[in-house]
């Protein structure tokens, strides 16, 4: 090989290490960090990316994917000075490569120490009820304090959980005994509630009942006004007809039937059984003599007719 070919064969194997050097790949989860003379420059992030030979150096990669910690124990004092157990966990991932590598060394054990600060300080403010029962809600207090922490470092939290609350066995006992109290307390109440709805239900009914009766007795009551006021018009009436008669000069007839009715009453005076002398008034006999009087008189009108 002459020396010609040689010096070829070394710049075309030197520009294929520059361009080697100079195309980096950045795979879909990951960013490289490049610095420049030991200073940071730029991010690459997924795909192909040309940097300078020599000069750049990718320092960092980075992956981006969301990562969980490990769970870890952590001792609080809840607001009601009960000591408990809780066992949490954290999500993050990185949103800013360069701030994650330059500005904190372990971010996992930064996140860690952080979030029992956070933790110990929600659960001083809640009971142990409150604790075991608002979970979530302590959750989200937590996954908000965490995060405002946490992004100066590039970081982002994605989720927390308060995985367990664990308490000793006298704290359980305790529990168990305010538990079966509560119980028997509601036993009581649904009870006295139960009681309570029965007489309310007993006093509708009679009251229903006293409405019925006073509706009954009203409507017999216009029954009965209705009634006298029925028989009260047909008495007017009949005197109505009584008074048009006497001023159309049925006058005799009138009296005719008035010395009738007397006549017709001694008669079952007379046939009782009870009656053994019966003594007639002058005015009786006066009456019998007007009775012939009129019946002479209405006959002769009547042939005279």
């Amino acid at each position: 090989m002459s020396g010609s070919s040689a010096v070829t064969l070394a710049f075309a194997l030197f520009f294929i290490i520059l361009a080697w050097l100079a195309i980096k790949v950045v795979p879909q989860s990951k960013v490289f960090v490049v610095e420049r003379f030991g200073k940071f420059s730029k991010t690459l992030p997924a795909g192909i990316n040309i940097i300078v030979p020599i000069i750049d150096q990718v320092r960092h990669r980075i992956s981006i994917l969301e990562r969980q910690l490990p769970a870890f124990d952590i001792s609080v004092i809840t607001k009601d000075n009960v000591e408990v157990e809780l066992e949490a966990t954290n999500f993050y991932r990185i949103t800013d490569a360069a701030r994650s590598v330059y500005r904190i060394e372990d971010i996992d054990r930064a996140i860690q120490t952080t979030a029992e600060s956070i933790v110990r300080s929600a659960a001083g403010k809640l009971d142990l009820d409150e604790l075991q029962s608002s979970r979530q809600q302590m959750n989200e207090e937590i996954l908000r304090n965490l995060q405002s922490a946490a992004e100066v470092w590039g970081i982002e939290i994605t989720r927390t959980e308060i995985t367990d609350v664990r308490v000793d066995e006298q704290t359980k006992d305790a529990q168990r005994q305010q538990l079966n109290a509560e119980r028997q307390r509601r036993a009581v109440v649904a009870q006295a509630e139960g009681e309570k709805r029965s007489v309310e239900l007993d006093a509708d009914a009679q009251l229903y009942s006293a409405r019925k009766i006073a509706e009954a007795v009203r409507i017999a009551a216009d029954a009965d006004a209705y009634q006298i006021k029925v028989k009260a018009e047909a008495t007017a009436e009949q005197t109505r007809v009584i008074s048009e008669a006497i001023n159309n000069g049925g006058q005799s007839a009138i009296n005719f039937e008035i010395l009738q009715k007397q006549v017709t009453a001694l008669s079952e005076v007379a046939s009782s059984n009870n009656t053994k002398t019966v003594i007639m008034p002058t005015e009786i006999t006066r009456a019998i003599g007007s009775i012939e009087l009129l019946l002479e008189t209405v006959g002769s009108g009547m042939q005279s007719k």
